[in-house]
């Protein structure tokens, strides 16, 4: 009966190792599965922020180019107004001249 009872304790106990080893293992299983969702999961929500990051900064620059090419246009502008303002008190003086002019000539035909 001894002999019996080692041999049904060692396969007994063997089962146990084996049911151990078998549990370890979907563990383990579940455990790299949950790791590499996480993993994925950080990849995805990381490419995410790159791309909404690339967005906004993508965003800034144009804001930031619009912004100059406003600025140069409105530089460009009241250049343009200036000179024109300019131009145009020239040709007011002159027209102004020549009117006194004519009036000097009138009056001096007239005289």
């Amino acid at each position: 009966m001894g002999y019996h009872g080692d041999y049904m304790t060692t396969i007994s106990e063997a089962i146990t190792t084996i049911k151990k080893a078998e549990n370890d293992a979907e563990k383990l299983i579940e455990d790299t599965e949950k790791k590499s969702s996480e993993m994925i999961d950080d990849a995805e929500s990381k490419s995410k922020e790159n791309v909404e990051n690339a967005k906004k900064e993508a965003q800034e620059e144009a804001d930031k180019l619009l912004y100059e090419a406003e600025n140069n246009a409105k530089k460009e502008a009241y250049q343009i107004s200036n000179k024109t303002t300019g131009e145009v008190e020239i040709s007011k003086k002159k027209a102004s001249n020549n009117i006194d002019e004519a009036a000097e000539i009138i009056v001096k035909s007239i005289l």
